[in-house]
C-alpha cells in the first residue's frame, strides 16, 4: 500500500484537542434506542479490554441466568464495583433476550464533543489522494497542468475542521498552489465560518517550457493567486456562501523611501533638487498606505476604502481610524476635510502640500478641528 504522512505540532500539545470529523446520518443511525432508555439513541461498547487485568477477570450473571466470563487474555473494562454501579443505573446491555455477553451503553447525549474521534488512517475516498487534487486543480485552470503533485482540497479542510475554531487564522507557510486558502474558503462556506488565512510562498520561477510560463504566469505566487481567485469564484457560485472571499497579497520589498545617507561636502548646491523628494519614483500610493499601516502597527487586514475630498484621493482605513493622503498639490480645503473627519492618525507626503502657506497652516488646521489626531509625514 502507499502512505502520505501529516505530522501535526504545537505549542502546547496538553491543550490540543480535536473538535471530532463531523457526524453524518451513517454515523448518527448508529445509535438507537431498543429499550426505550428516557436518556435518548445509545449504541452498545464492548465491555472487555486486552492485555488482562487479573483484578477485574470475575464471572457476570446474565438475566437470563447464564454466567459470563471474559475472553481468554482478557478482562472486563471496569471493576466489579464500577460494573454494579453502571447496572444500577441501566447502563450495562445484555441483548433482547437478556442472555447476551454484556456491553456498556453509551449514549449520544452524552458525548463530549459533537463530532467523531478521527481514526489514524484516513482514506482516501475520504480525503482524496494527489491524482484526483492534480486532476481538481487541472479542472479549476481551464484543463492546464500548471502544478504537479498539489495537496488534495478534502485533506487540508479536514485538518483545518479538526482543530481551528470558526474564527482562527491558518497560516501556511509553504502555500506552493494555495490549497490551504481555498480549503479555508470551503470550510467557511460549509459551516459558516469567518476563519482567515496567511500564505507564504518563495517567489519560484516556472519554467519557460511549461504551460504556466507560457500562460504568464511567471512565479508558483501568481499560480496561488489566479487559484484563490477561481476557487472562491467557484465556492461561491456552487454555494452562495456569505463569506468573504478577497485577499490581499504582499511581497517582501524595499523601503518606500530613497537612500538619502551622504555627508554634507558630497553635496553640491546644484544637486539639492535631487532630495526634493524623498519616496522613490517607482512607488505607488497603495505601497506608501502599506508602509503605514506596518509602522503603525495597524493590521494588513483592515478595511480599506478610498475617498475623494476635494478632488483629492484619501485612504480611509478602518472606517477613519487612519486618514492617508499621498496626492501631490493638497489644498488647505483637503486638510480641512480630513481633519473634520478627526481620525486617530492623519498621514501625508512630505511634498505633498500645494504651497509654502498651507504646510504653515497645516498643524495650526488640525490644532482648531482635530487637536487630538496624531499627524503622520511621509
Amino acid at each position: 500500500m502507499s502512505h502520505d504522512y501529516i505530522l501535526v505540532y504545537g505549542k502546547d500539545s496538553s491543550i490540543i484537542q480535536t473538535n471530532g470529523i463531523a457526524r453524518t446520518d451513517e454515523s448518527d443511525n448508529r445509535y438507537q434506542n431498543p429499550d426505550n432508555d428516557p436518556r435518548g439513541p445509545w449504541k452498545s461498547s464492548d465491555l472487555s479490554v486486552g492485555p488482562a487485568v487479573k483484578a477485574n477477570i470475575y464471572p457476570i450473571t446474565t438475566p437470563s441466568g447464564r454466567v459470563v466470563e471474559p475472553p481468554a487474555g482478557r478482562s472486563w473494562r471496569l471493576s466489579r464495583h464500577a460494573f454494579r454501579e453502571r447496572l444500577q443505573d441501566n447502563r450495562i446491555w445484555f441483548g433482547k433476550n437478556g442472555d447476551a455477553i454484556p456491553s456498556m451503553k453509551r449514549f449520544k447525549s452524552e458525548l463530549r464533543k459533537s463530532g467523531i474521534t478521527p481514526m489514524t488512517i484516513w482514506n482516501y475516498k475520504e480525503v482524496g489522494h494527489s491524482q484526483s487534487a492534480t486532476q481538481d486543480l487541472q479542472k479549476l485552470m481551464g484543463g492546464k497542468k500548471y502544478f504537479d503533485y498539489p495537496k488534495p482540497v478534502p485533506l487540508i479542510q479536514r485538518c483545518i475542521q479538526l482543530y481551528t475554531e470558526e474564527d482562527s487564522i491558518v497560516m501556511d507557510f509553504f502555500a506552493g498552489s494555495a490549497t490551504t486558502a481555498h480549503a479555508v474558503m470551503q470550510q467557511n462556506a460549509e459551516d459558516g465560518g469567518k476563519r482567515q488565512y496567511i500564505l507564504v510562498q518563495i517567489p519560484e520561477k516556472t519554467d519557460p517550457k511549461k504551460d504556466a510560463f507560457q500562460d504568464g504566469y511567471k512565479t508558483i505566487c501568481d499560480i496561488g493567486e489566479e487559484r484563490i481567485r477561481r476557487a472562491g469564484k467557484k465556492i461561491k457560485e456552487e454555494t452562495d456562501a456569505d463569506i468573504d472571499y478577497g485577499f490581499r497579497c504582499f511581497k517582501v520589498d524595499s523601503s518606500n523611501m530613497k537612500d538619502v545617507y551622504h555627508a554634507p561636502a558630497d553635496v553640491e548646491q546644484l544637486s539639492l533638487d535631487c532630495f526634493e523628494d524623498n519616496i522613490k519614483e517607482d512607488r505607488t500610493p497603495e505601497d506608501l498606505l502599506i508602509q503605514v499601516m506596518l509602522d503603525l502597527g495597524i493590521l494588513l487586514s483592515s478595511d480599506i476604502e478610498t475617498q475623494e475630498i476635494a478632488g483629492k484621493k484619501v485612504f480611509s482605513v478602518a472606517d477613519d481610524y487612519l486618514l492617508a493622503c499621498f496626492d501631490k498639490d493638497v489644498t488647505e480645503e483637503t486638510v480641512i476635510e480630513i481633519a473634520k473627519k478627526k481620525p486617530f492618525y492623519a498621514v501625508f507626503r512630505d511634498n505633498s502640500m500645494a504651497n509654502d502657506s498651507v504646510a504653515a497652516n497645516f498643524e495650526q488646521i488640525f490644532e482648531t478641528y482635530s487637536p487630538e489626531t496624531v499627524r503622520k509625514v511621509l
